[in-house]
């Protein structure tokens, strides 16, 4: 059973309809259903019938599913954006040789939203603000920048004067990530709801999209992103089986 308080300190919200849609969607292979087993996948979820219609009706104006012959399919940008997603929440990383990414911003005269955007886009790729301007973290993802940065910003390597294990507790909060992390798996082993599962893996998908990714001499003992990372991929595999349990009994 979830304990109430422990959920507004995790500040575990339901899904959405469209949430929920989608998580089933992304369980079957292709990612298509007729609408009576929709239903009746999602009703598994709390989600009923006139809230799925409504949910259908939305998704499908905005893009989010084409209807087919027989049912509802995943649209190939929602299936893009999803992979981009998997990739992000488990990144590629290599070995580390002290080399730190640096981002220096030299675009002027942008508005609020475009800082915003731009922040955004730098926190995304994992960097983090050492001053106005100034963004960096360690190179040790296999990943390359994206060639757009180059219109506001130059990039390059760095190799600060400031100890590595101190400028990283810094630039991120590691022992409050490390404290919601270990929140949420316990979380997760209190939860037997399908309903509640599902909330809890949307909200550990969130934080893992916040794990600096840091090498691992950077990082305090007993890391749990890894430990969150294999709950995940285990939630993937069961809600997969749910998924095609229920699909194969139809």
């Amino acid at each position: 059973m979830s304990d109430p308080a422990r959920d507004d300190d995790l500040r575990l919200r339901p899904l959405s309809a469209r949430s929920v849609v989608l998580s089933v969607l992304l369980g079957t292979h292709p990612p298509e259903l007729p609408v009576r087993e929709l239903a009746r996948l999602v009703e598994g979820f709390d989600v009923g019938g006139s809230t799925l219609r409504a949910a259908l009706s939305r998704m499908t104006a905005s893009g989010d599913l084409r209807r087919t012959d027989t049912g509802y399919r995943l649209s190939d940008r929602l299936l893009r954006r999803r992979q981009r997603q998997d990739e992000a929440v488990r990144p590629r990383t290599r070995a580390w040789d002290g080399d730190w990414e640096l981002v220096v911003i030299t675009a002027t005269g942008r508005g609020p939203a475009e800082r915003a955007d731009l922040r955004a886009r730098l926190t995304a790729l994992r960097l983090a603000e050492l001053r106005e301007g100034v963004w960096l973290r360690p190179a040790n993802l296999t990943r390359s920048l994206p060639d757009g940065l180059g219109h506001v910003a130059q990039t390059g390597t760095a190799r600060p004067d400031r100890p590595a294990g101190e400028l990283a507790g810094a630039l991120w909060p590691l022992d409050a990530w490390c404290a919601t992390a270990r929140a949420l798996l316990a979380h997760i082993g209190r939860a037997d709801r399908p309903a509640d599962r599902l909330t809890a893996f949307a909200a550990v998908v969130r934080h893992l999209l916040a794990d600096p990714v840091l090498p691992p001499e950077l990082l305090p003992a007993d890391w749990p992103g890894g430990v969150l990372r294999d709950a995940y991929a285990d939630y993937r595999r069961e809600l997969t089986d749910r998924v095609h349990a229920r699909v194969g009994r139809a």
